[in-house]
C-alpha cells in the first residue's frame, strides 16, 4: 500500500467514526423529542390534567431549545464542540430520569425544559462538527449521517416506546437515556478539538449577506414539514378509518423516505444545493396540498406521505449545507440559528396546521402547510444571489463518496 492510499484509507477510517459519532448524537436528541408522543393521555390521567394541557410539554421542550440555540448562538467563540455535546447529552439523560421519576406535573415541565435545552446543544454542536470533524471533501457524508440519526430514532424508537408505554408512560424515558449514554461514551473517545472559531456578534451575524433569508428558509421549511409529521397520524386515523397499529406501522415505514431522501440529496450538495432548495420547494408544496385534499385510498395517503419525507430530507441536507456555508459564519454559530429555526419551525407548524384545520378541515391543513414550503422558494432565490450554479464550496469534491 502506497503513501496515498494509506492516507485515503485513514481519512476514511477517521470520517467513518465522526459520522458514527454524530449519527448517536442525533439520534439520541431526537429519542428525546418523540418519547412522550404516544403517551400524552396517559401522562394527562396520571396528574389528572387535560390532554391540551400535557401537550404542553412539548411547547416548554421547543421554548427551552430556542432560547439555548440562542445562547450558543451569542458565545460561539472558543467553544469546543466535544464539550458541547457532552454537556447536551448529559442534559438529556438527566432530563429522561427526571421525568421518569417526576412526583407532579410541573417537575415533568422542569424535567422538560433541560431536555430542551440539551437538545438544542447536541443539534447545534453536533452539525457544527459534521463541518470542523472531518476534511472538507468528507462533509456531505458526515452531514448526511448526523442527519439520519433523526428519522432513525422515530424508524426504530417508536417501536421500542409503543412497547414500553403500554406498561408504564415513565418507562419510555429509557430509550433517550440509553441513546444519550451510548452517544456520550462515543463523544468521550474523541480528543479535545480546537475550539470553535466563529464568534461574531449577534447584530454582525444579522447582518452577513443571507443569513437571516437563510433562517426564515429553515423556518419555514421545519414550520410545513413538522406539520405533516404532526397531522398524519391524524389524517391517516380520522380520514381513512385506519387503526393506531396501523397508521403508525404506515408512518414509520414512509419515514423511511425521509433518509433515502438525505442520501440522494448527499450526491447533489456539491455544487447543486441551492438549486435542490428551488426544485424541492415546489414539489413538497404540492404533494403537501395533495395530501391534504386528495385521499382516495390509505395507501395513496401514506405513498404520498414517503413522497414528502423524500423530498424533505433531501431539502434539509441541501439547506444545512449552505448554512455550513455562509460566508464569514462559523459553523457552531450557523447551526444554532438552524437549530433555533427548526425548534420554532416545529412549533409554528403544529399552530399554522391546527388552524388550517380548525377553519377548512383537512383541505385548509394542506393548504396552510403547502404554502408556508413554498415561501421556501423565494428565501432561496434570494439567499444567495451569486450563488447560481455553485453552492456550497466547502462540500466540493467527493460528496457522493
Amino acid at each position: 500500500m502506497n503513501e496515498r492510499e494509506a492516507t485515503m484509507r485513514s481519512a476514511r477510517g477517521a470520517t467513518a467514526a465522526a459520522s458514527a459519532t454524530l449519527f448517536a448524537c442525533l439520534l439520541a436528541a431526537q429519542s428525546g423529542l418523540l418519547a412522550l408522543t404516544p403517551v400524552l393521555a396517559s401522562v394527562a390521567a396520571e396528574f389528572d390534567v387535560s390532554p391540551a394541557t400535557a401537550g404542553q410539554l412539548r411547547a416548554v421542550s421547543g421554548l427551552a431549545a430556542v432560547v439555548a440555540a440562542a445562547g450558543v448562538l451569542v458565545a460561539a467563540r472558543g467553544r469546543d464542540l466535544r464539550r458541547l455535546l457532552t454537556a447536551g447529552l448529559s442534559a438529556i439523560g438527566v432530563a429522561a430520569v427526571a421525568s421518569a421519576a417526576a412526583p407532579s406535573f410541573w417537575v415533568l415541565a422542569g424535567a422538560q425544559a433541560v431536555l430542551g435545552g440539551g437538545i438544542a446543544l447536541v443539534l447545534a454542536a453536533g452539525l457544527a462538527a459534521a463541518a470542523s470533524w472531518v476534511p472538507p471533501e468528507r462533509r456531505a457524508t458526515a452531514l448526511s449521517w448526523a442527519l439520519v440519526g433523526q428519522p432513525s430514532a422515530w424508524i426504530v424508537g417508536m417501536p421500542v416506546v409503543g412497547a414500553l408505554g403500554t406498561h408504564s408512560w415513565r418507562l419510555v424515558w429509557a430509550l433517550p437515556f440509553a441513546a444519550s449514554v451510548v452517544a456520550l461514551v462515543a463523544v468521550s473517545r474523541r480528543r479535545h478539538g480546537a475550539p470553535e472559531p466563529g464568534g461574531l456578534s449577534v447584530r454582525s451575524l444579522l447582518r452577513r449577506p443571507g443569513t437571516v433569508r437563510w433562517a426564515v428558509g429553515e423556518f419555514l421549511a421545519y414550520a410545513g414539514w413538522a406539520g405533516v409529521l404532526v397531522y398524519s397520524g391524524s389524517l391517516l386515523t380520522e380520514a381513512h378509518g385506519a387503526s393506531v397499529s396501523a397508521a403508525g406501522t404506515a408512518l414509520g415505514i414512509g419515514a423511511a423516505g425521509f433518509v433515502l431522501g438525505i442520501f440522494v440529496g448527499r450526491h447533489w450538495v456539491t455544487g447543486s444545493a441551492r438549486r435542490l432548495l428551488l426544485v424541492t420547494g415546489p414539489v413538497l408544496a404540492v404533494s403537501t396540498l395533495l395530501l391534504g385534499t386528495v385521499r382516495p385510498s390509505f395507501l395513496f395517503s401514506v405513498g404520498l406521505f414517503a413522497l414528502i419525507a423524500f423530498f424533505a430530507g433531501a431539502r434539509m441536507i441541501a439547506g444545512s449545507a449552505l448554512g455550513l456555508d455562509l460566508d464569514g459564519v462559523g459553523p457552531l454559530q450557523a447551526m444554532s440559528v438552524r437549530a433555533a429555526a427548526m425548534q420554532s419551525g416545529y412549533l409554528g407548524g403544529a399552530v399554522l396546521g391546527g388552524i388550517g384545520l380548525s377553519v377548512a378541515g383537512w383541505p385548509g391543513l394542506g393548504a396552510v402547510l403547502a404554502t408556508s414550503l413554498l415561501l421556501t422558494v423565494p428565501a432561496a432565490v434570494v439567499t444567495f444571489p451569486a450563488a447560481r450554479g455553485r453552492c456550497a464550496p466547502a462540500f466540493a469534491e467527493g460528496s457522493a463518496r
